[in-house]
């Protein structure tokens, strides 16, 4: 349904403290085995450790890998020595400046970042999926000052969508709670929020 509705790229949530979505890793790798060429499968992991994170790209398989929490500077090298050819997306949480100094250290150790609005230091940590939206101010200076392409996530639907992309102008967005109904995908949202981003900008690339 999201392909044929028009996503670049599929979010395969796998293991999370928190937040919608989840499946295990049997079934990611199901899915991204079955993504035709033009789509990229995206596995979500909140595992920290780059031994961890290995384990669970080469059980998956994916074409991206999005790390949604703080991974340590050397663990960059081992995961670019063990998975050639896939690449790495660096989640970071939009907390305020910051932010925009975490993203200049990272961004040249991966492929792309996301920008998304979860609270790592909760007590439960969330990584994704809060449905709440940050200060994209801050995103557009991210934008602006790295030279990785900058996905933009956190609290989008289709009726504020348009406005994200006016303000920060990434190179694509991302979607999970905004177009859910009962913890599921739903298909007239799904297609709303599509139409949405072809309004604000036919260049778009989603996931």
């Amino acid at each position: 349904m999201a392909m044929a509705l028009g996503a670049d790229l599929l979010g395969l949530v796998g293991p999370m403290p928190s937040g919608p979505g989840v499946i295990d890793l049997d079934a990611a790798r199901a899915i991204a085995a079955a993504t035709p060429p033009g789509v990229a499968a995206v596995l979500l992991t909140s595992a920290t450790d780059p031994e961890n994170l290995v384990t669970e790209a080469m059980q998956v398989s994916p074409a991206v890998l999005q790390i949604v929490d703080e991974v340590p500077r050397a663990g960059y090298a081992r995961l670019r020595a063990a998975l050639p050819g896939m690449r790495l997306m660096q989640v970071l949480h939009v907390g305020g400046e910051a932010t925009l100094a975490q993203a200049r250290a990272v961004a040249p150790l991966v492929d792309a970042l996301l920008l998304d609005s979860g609270r790592p230091d909760a007590p439960v940590k969330e990584l994704g999926g809060t449905g709440r939206t940050h200060d994209w101010t801050v995103s557009r200076r991210i934008v602006e000052a790295v030279d990785r392409p900058v996905f933009l996530a956190g609290g989008l639907d289709p009726l504020n969508v348009g406005r994200a992309i006016a303000t920060v102008r990434p190179f694509g967005v991302d979607l999970c709670s905004g177009v859910r109904r009962d913890g599921r995908l739903d298909k007239t949202l799904l297609g709303r929020f599509m139409a949405a981003i072809q309004a604000a900008d036919g260049r778009g690339h989603q996931a």
